[in-house]
């Protein structure tokens, strides 16, 4: 909750307070359910208004930023009709592989700037051909953000941003793409009507109001993916512009005016929050899978005595290299930026009379530190060349190890900015609602209050190409 004015945050709170679990009832498969979203999203705002330091009633607008790529599907009546197969999951690739092989490989990224890969596109197209009595009941599909926005108002819509991360959207015709929908046979009717990203998506419903303390009537005005609301709430809107965050996947998103795409799909281009047909901004998105949940299995396999913050101390007693001990962060399912290969988490030289806990979370945090710089070489091929990366106070951005690592092997300065993605949502609900006139009036206050410039890059350049053959040797068997 923050002041439209000021842009102080009054309040924040997260529910439920340890990390979803991720359902996986096959191998490469991950599923969450929308309606526990739902549930959750409901008991945060309520612990966000017990904090007592504003008024519910002087609500203005609402925004939502969610996990990307999602699918989410409903009946008529708008009940869910299954777990909504979610961003990291796997079972859809050889699906978005033979789209792209069909429809043409230049074709598909000339004008979906991207592969069908294992999109929200493949995931719909898996459901249709393995289970089709749930795709008969499909009144319409959804990502993640857009069904939070359905159960608030009952509308429900779509943006050329959101669908165009599901791999629907055409950037030559600006428009639903004819090409997707009628290889996979989709009836175009399961696609919401599409609005700006920053418009009224609906207004929050009597019934639901009452029940989460708010004004009936408050307009939901925004709706973004979490890395390019992440981008907007770091004022990363213009071209050379790049953000990062290191939550449960890892990302590097840049901005670009131009349509651009990678040739092998290692990377990712979607329409921006900030995207408006001449005037395009393209937010290109390096998405590492294996990151915070990395961290998070370090951390549980380390027991319930060391907390993150712990975590991060015991790490710090080791030198850099982890005394050889290297680590591979890919254990979350099929990684884009390694065409698509699963090829786990992985430990290599693990000497049992030398390494303990505190050498393997370092070589989980410098292992991820590494995977980034993999990622960020593939960027550079394409065109962003960042020398300042901006982050937020939060997830492994924490970690005073991880941080300089990261500087160091990227060779980069990184910006820190207050607040997270929830400051994004709010600033994009007040866009949204003309509370501000523009994404570039709404962000033009933000400064960085911390810069880590990059130290030991010799070293850390040297370690890097020794996770990077070990890397290469685990690819070619793969």
């Amino acid at each position: 909750m923050i002041d439209s004015e000021t842009q102080a945050c009054l309040n924040s709170a997260r529910y439920p307070d340890a990390e979803v679990d991720i359902l996986s009832p096959h191998p490469g498969w991950a599923e969450q359910s929308p309606d526990q979203w739902w549930d959750n999203v409901k008991q945060a705002i309520l612990r966000c208004h017990a904090g007592g330091q504003y008024n519910p009633l002087d609500i203005a607008s609402i925004g939502i930023a969610y996990q990307m790529h999602g699918l989410v599907l409903v009946d008529k009546d708008q009940h869910v009709l299954r777990n909504s197969i979610i961003w990291c999951d796997s079972r859809a690739v050889a699906i978005g592989e033979k789209a792209f092989d069909t429809i043409g490989p230049e074709r598909c990224l000339s004008r979906l700037l991207n592969s069908p890969g294992n999109f929200t596109a493949s995931k719909l197209a898996w459901v249709k051909e393995n289970e089709p009595q749930v795709y008969q009941k499909i009144d319409r599909i959804m990502l993640p953000g857009d069904f939070i926005a359905m159960k608030l108002t009952g509308a429900i819509t779509t943006t050329a941003s959101a669908l165009s991360e599901g791999i629907f959207w055409d950037f030559q015709d600006e428009s639903l793409s004819g090409d997707v929908m009628d290889y996979f046979g989709f009836d175009r009717s399961v696609i919401a009507p599409v609005q700006p990203v920053f418009s009224v998506h609906g207004e929050v419903k009597e019934n639901v109001a009452s029940r989460l303390n708010l004004k009936p009537g408050i307009p939901v005005s925004y709706k973004s993916g979490d890395q390019p609301n992440n981008a907007l709430s770091l004022n990363v809107l213009q071209p050379g512009e790049v953000a990062a965050t290191a939550g449960t996947s890892g990302v590097i998103y840049g901005v670009a005016d131009q349509l651009s795409y990678d040739q092998e799909s290692r990377i990712n281009s979607f329409a921006h929050v900030n995207h408006a047909g001449a005037d395009k901004r393209i937010g290109i998105l390096l998405c590492i899978n294996g990151v915070g949940i990395f961290n998070r299995w370090i951390r549980n396999l380390a027991g319930a005595s060391l907390d993150y913050a712990g975590l991060n101390e015991t790490a710090a007693k080791v030198k850099p290299g982890a005394e050889g001990l290297l680590a591979l962060p890919f254990g979350n399912g099929a990684e884009r930026m390694l065409s698509n290969k699963i090829i786990g988490a992985q430990f290599r030289g693990l000497d049992l009379n030398v390494h303990g806990t505190s050498h393997m979370v370092r070589a989980v945090q410098e292992s991820i530190a590494f995977s980034f710089r993999y990622g960020l070489d593939i960027m550079r091929e394409n065109g962003i060349n960042p020398t300042v990366i901006r982050a937020a106070h939060s997830n492994l951005f924490l970690s005073e190890l991880f941080t300089s690592a990261f500087a160091a092997v990227n060779n980069v300065s990184v910006e820190f900015y207050e607040g997270d993605g929830s400051f994004g949502s709010a600033i994009g609900s007040g866009i949204g609602a003309g509370i501000y006139k523009s994404a570039e009036a709404a962000t033009a206050k933000r400064k960085a209050d911390r810069i880590v410039s990059p130290k030991d890059v010799e070293l850390y350049e040297n370690l890097y190409q020794d996770w990077k053959k070990m890397l290469e040797r685990e690819m070619e068997l793969s």
